[in-house]
């Protein structure tokens, strides 16, 4: 299991999920566990969004599939069903999320991957789905997707984690990612490491930090990480 902030390839992703993730959304991938991948890059194409500073994710749901017919999944609602009838990826997450509402089941538990670069991805930690709905983006109807994250010590299944830093369990903006990624050139900043890497807060929360700017935020190996704990250097 990653710890949150932890970077990783597309491939570490993947056999993580023992899957090979070719869609942004997976509901329940194995059983009852739920993974969406994200990108808040430039060119993305979907509108996520952060809030509360770092403790909410709003995701926005999927297009149609592109078919023969060439028509721009852009100016077509998003489906919650296919034709048949069967629900899509959105239809299974806004289900979910208003049966939660309801009180009619628990937040279905969702694994956040967000990509920051070619080939490079940051666990974004564990939510849980708290809310769903539909709202028109000026072309068409689109879903959203609201996810809180989980300031717990334990995984989805139940499991303990061996590390949990309440302090680095906010999502970092997509763009300070990237500033901190260039800057510090892919490495540990404390002892140039390349391997393991987490996105480090200087100044941590209980102490006035903040994710949102490059200044407070840096690249340090596990080892370090670990070592540094919540101290203030």
């Amino acid at each position: 299991m990653f710890d949150y902030g932890q970077i990783i390839s597309y491939q570490e992703m993947c056999a993580e999920e023992k899957t090979n993730l070719q869609r942004g959304m997976n509901f329940r991938l194995h059983g009852n566990v739920s993974v969406i991948l994200m990108s808040r890059r430039s060119n993305a194409p979907y509108s996520d969004r952060i809030e509360s500073d770092g403790k909410i994710l709003i995701y926005e749901g999927h297009d149609v599939a592109r078919n023969t017919s060439f028509v721009d999944p852009k100016l077509v609602d998003q489906p919650k069903t296919t034709a048949s009838g069967r629900l899509t990826q959105n239809g299974l997450f806004f289900e979910a999320a208003q049966k939660y509402k309801r009180g009619e089941a628990p937040a279905e538990w969702v694994r956040v991957y967000e990509k920051i670069y070619q080939g490079i991805w940051v666990f974004n930690g564990i939510f849980r789905l708290i809310d769903a709905w539909q709202e028109h983006d000026g072309r068409r109807s689109v879903f959203k997707f609201k996810l809180e994250i989980v300031d717990a010590p334990e995984t989805e299944r139940g499991e303990k984690r061996d590390h949990f830093d309440l302090e680095h369990s906010r999502l970092i903006p997509s763009s300070v990612k990237l500033e901190v990624w260039r800057r510090d050139q892919g490495k540990c900043r404390i002892c140039g490491s390349t391997d393991n890497l987490h996105f480090d807060h200087i100044l941590p929360f209980s102490k006035g930090g903040t994710s949102l700017v490059a200044e407070n935020i840096q690249l340090l190996c596990a080892r370090h990480n670990l070592q540094k704990g919540s101290k203030i250097e």
